[in-house]
């Protein structure tokens, strides 16, 4: 997979050493002179060219790119790069950073964003999912379909613990991805059990969230314990 990253700081040089740590092909966009560093990635292709003009798109060749990382410091810049990279080259995939919460409102498929990541908002819901138990955490917005990857935490009173999967009536628009049981990672079948204490990952419609939270924190009724 060939991946450009606008924007070679901090930021944008550790996505760069992951990836291509990961076998990917990585091509790191900076107009400044100092952060072009060589030396510090040095597997990576390297551009010193401004990532928001057509010109120095063309000669990064976007067009061959799967993946396009907007990770500048600025969020104007992210969202230029973001839209010509969607609407000029046809990049399958585009990821943005928001460095200012306000903006994440704009970081949307209006504005080629596939995929936004807050950092401010990650690490409020890092520190949420740690001691939060019955209420849903959403950990990372995806622009298309306004759709979330949410956590929740089976409390011990939950009415759903014991339960089968395929037994309960899920809401519309969500989709249960993974069920995380101590050090355990799984992929939900029909016959899987429910169990307090797991943490659930899901991909849920934002207006469904509310509706999920109630679901899986309802409690046992006196007649069910």
């Amino acid at each position: 997979m060939r991946v450009a990253i606008a924007g070679a700081g901090a930021v944008g040089r550790s996505i760069a050493g992951e990836l291509l740590e990961n076998g990917h092909e990585v091509l790191l966009i900076d107009k400044a002179p100092t952060a072009i560093s060589v030396e510090r990635v040095p597997m990576a292709e390297w551009l010193l060219a401004d990532a928001c003009e057509i010109t120095s798109l063309d000669e990064a060749a976007l067009q061959r790119c799967n993946v396009v990382i907007a990770a500048t410091g600025d969020d104007k810049v992210n969202l230029v790069v973001s839209l010509l990279a969607k609407t000029e080259y046809g990049v399958p995939r585009v990821v943005a950073r928001v460095n200012n919460p306000k903006n994440e409102w704009l970081f949307n498929e209006s504005w080629g964003v596939d995929v936004a990541v807050s950092t401010p908002r990650l690490m409020s819901a890092l520190v949420e999912e740690a001691v939060s138990v019955g209420d849903l955490v959403r950990l990372l917005r995806f622009s298309h379909g306004d759709a979330n990857l949410v956590e929740l935490t089976l409390p011990e009173e939950s009415a759903l613990a014991g339960t089968r999967v395929s037994e309960v009536e899920w809401p519309e628009d969500t989709s249960l991805v993974t069920i995380i049981r101590g050090t355990r990672v799984l992929t939900p079948s029909p016959d899987d059990s429910l169990e307090a204490g797991d943490e659930l990952l899901f991909v849920a419609a934002q207006a469904r969230e509310e509706q999920l939270e109630d679901l899986l924190s309802a409690r046992r009724t006196d007649a069910a314990r």
